[in-house]
């Protein structure tokens, strides 16, 4: 007979419920700070280039630092790095708050965002490379995607709390960002984990580069990292929803809340969805029909006037994304061996990380120039042919079955 599905298998787990109970902290503060950046960013400049602006400055350390990250989180103990990332986060934050209170000039809000960055790159390889170490291995896809829900739990209140505290104070929204940091990082201090051995390979270029050479060689995780990538760089509309909430659709800092939280609450319900249901039994068709129809919704919310049909699609948008990022997941933590982890997670933080800065970039520019509505349509319409070409050059993605199934591949290092 075959064994019950347990939907709440994760939270079963106390070190697993202190983790995602700070991780939803900072992961408010977070997204009610970018509504915060963005909103003041577009009411002192004007300028959709400013908004591009944005997400260069952030992609600029995910690129550069993603390899010594990696390398960092393989070589030394993974929830050190994750709390001085945190206390880096905190301390940007409360810059950024005290610069926006005194009117500042802009350029010191793009340095605080480097720098918040440059914390944010260094952390972020250790917290994925933490999770498999939180829960057995048969309750990881379930820990991802009660992982997602709670994420986009976050996602929900964060945009929808920074919506409404910019309409009133726009560095309170820092202070908030602030806060949660710092509640994820008391929380960290109370999991107690066995250090992992470090990798016994020599400090050198080859084993600096060695989650490269994983992702490279291992084609099934790249095709995956790379749908992903090229469709969040083209299909990164929600860099554009202030100028969507304050010129095209006219709802203001309130319905710019919502635009930011209809992703997040689609995304949500995607998750509880995942959660109650049994294993997805071909998790390869599922991420290829979810980013296609992700690309869809994209244009319709490019052409869409009507305040309704656009929170709609961007709840779309945040469901099918959803679906990706659970396959995309499981798929590189469960495929890839322990000792790689760090620097595995830290290529897919090039990957995925970068390409949503630089999607901004993307969006912000093509808006300058041809439009916000030009910029939107068009990666919705690059999105979806980004699926069809993976579709035909990735057969191992189209068959690729349970999430169960997956097993790491062997390295030769």
């Amino acid at each position: 007979m075959k064994a019950r599905h347990d939907p709440y298998a994760a939270f079963r787990i106390p070190a697993y419920r202190l983790f995602l109970l700070g991780w939803s902290f900072a992961l408010v503060g977070t997204r009610s700070q970018s509504v915060a950046v963005g909103w003041e960013i577009y009411q002192r400049t004007g300028q959709a280039l400013a908004l591009g602006y944005v997400g260069l400055v952030q992609a600029i350390p995910i690129m550069a630092l993603a390899l010594p990250a990696g390398f960092l989180v393989d070589r030394h103990d993974r929830r050190r790095i994750l709390l001085l990332s945190l206390v880096g986060m905190t301390l940007t934050s409360l810059g950024l708050a005290v610069v926006s209170h005194t009117s500042g000039p802009v350029a010191l809000i793009y340095l605080l965002l480097f720098l918040d960055a440059t914390a944010v790159a260094l952390g972020r390889p250790a917290r994925h490379a933490l999770l498999p170490r939180l829960v057995p291995r048969e309750t990881f896809p379930n820990a991802v995607t009660w992982n997602t829900s709670t994420h986009q739990v976050a996602s929900v209140a964060g945009p929808a709390l920074g919506g409404f505290i910019v309409a009133f104070s726009v560095p309170s929204a820092y202070v908030v960002c602030a806060a949660g940091s710092l509640a994820f990082l008391l929380l960290m201090t109370r999991i107690q984990l066995t250090t992992a051995a470090p990798d016994p390979a020599p400090a050198s270029w080859d084993t600096l580069i060695g989650g490269l050479r994983f992702v490279c060689r291992t084609r099934l995780i790249l095709a995956a990292i790379s749908l992903d990538m090229l469709a969040v760089l083209f299909g990164g509309a929600v860099y554009l929803l202030p100028i969507y909430a304050e010129d095209i659709l006219a709802v203001g800092a309130h319905g710019y809340g919502w635009l930011n939280a209809a992703p997040a609450a689609g995304a949500f319900c995607m998750a509880l969805f995942l959660a109650h249901r049994p294993p997805m039994r071909r998790a390869g068709r599922n991420l290829l029909l979810a980013v296609a129809g992700f690309g869809a919704a994209t244009i319709v919310f490019g052409f869409s006037r009507l305040f309704g049909l656009s929170l709609v699609m961007l709840f779309l948008t945040g469901a099918l994304d959803n679906i990706s990022v659970v396959v995309r997941h499981t798929l590189i933590q469960l495929g890839t061996p322990d000792r790689l982890r760090g620097r595995v997670s830290a290529i897919n933080g090039v990957f995925i990380g970068a390409s949503n800065e630089l999607g901004g970039l993307e969006s912000g520019l093509v808006a300058h120039f041809l439009g916000p509505v030009f910029s939107v349509v068009s990666g919705g319409i690059a999105t979806i042919l980004v699926v069809a070409a993976t579709a035909l050059a990735s057969p191992e993605l189209r068959r690729l079955g349970t999430l169960q199934s997956i097993v790491s591949t062997p390295t030769e290092e």
